[in-house]
């Protein structure tokens, strides 16, 4: 199954870095991003329980990935940088007959 994805992901012209190589770089964007959530989310409130954290987070990452814009991005959200670079795979999808 592993094989599956290895050979779907390099067929189209992605690389990947599962063998520790260049791993430091993988993690920059997960890094960056949880450093966003630190400063600005959970280091601003005292939270009474766990689950009130992860409420609050949570509401974070929605507005994060569908309200904040991206310098990086174009001034974009992640959710409209995301469907844009969606929608010509999704045409591509119907072209192959796949109905996804």
């Amino acid at each position: 199954m592993m094989m599956v994805f290895i050979t779907a992901v390099k067929n189209r012209g992605g690389k990947l870095s599962i063998d520790c190589r260049g791993a430091w770089r993988d993690n920059v964007f997960v890094e960056r991003l949880w450093k966003s959530v630190k400063y600005e989310r959970a280091y601003l409130h005292a939270y009474d329980t766990v689950s009130n954290a992860r409420k609050s987070i949570m509401e974070y990452m929605d507005w994060y990935n569908q309200k904040r814009p991206h310098s990086r991005l174009g001034k974009k959200t992640p959710d409209e940088a995301y469907a844009e670079r969606m929608s010509p795979v999704r045409g591509q999808c119907k072209k192959s007959g796949d109905s996804t």
